[in-house]
């Protein structure tokens, strides 16, 4: 069973930066792909950001290219989510997701608020 856990939210005035890590902790770690999602209130829960483990290959929903950058330190087992030029749009609670293309996992979320 793989844990995720998230960290580095927090509150941030518009046009701030934060950076989001997920560790990952457990049975032997060695995903297809580990991605970022947001939940922002009253909405679903929508994908942020995806990292191509074995390629490297990143993808990112239209509203953050450019803004958000996802990363890993394989050795840490720690995917990274840097989000910079935040703006209140962006304010959600964030998930890692391990993707292993037979199942996936979720950890517990990290909130993100950015006040104008």
């Amino acid at each position: 069973q793989v844990q995720l856990v998230e960290s580095g939210g927090g509150s941030v005035q518009a046009g701030g930066s934060l950076r989001l890590s997920c560790a990952a902790s457990g049975r032997t770690f060695n995903p297809f792909a580990m991605d970022w999602y947001r939940r922002a209130p009253g909405k679903d829960r929508d994908l942020v950001a995806r990292f191509m483990w074995i390629t490297g290959n990143t993808n990112y929903t239209k509203a953050v290219e450019g803004r958000f950058t996802i990363s890993r330190d394989r050795a840490k087992k720690t995917v990274y989510l840097q989000m910079d030029s935040l703006n209140p749009e962006d304010t959600a609670s964030y998930y890692c997701r391990e993707d292993d293309a037979v199942r996936d996992y979720w950890g517990q979320g990290t909130q993100v608020t950015v006040s104008s």
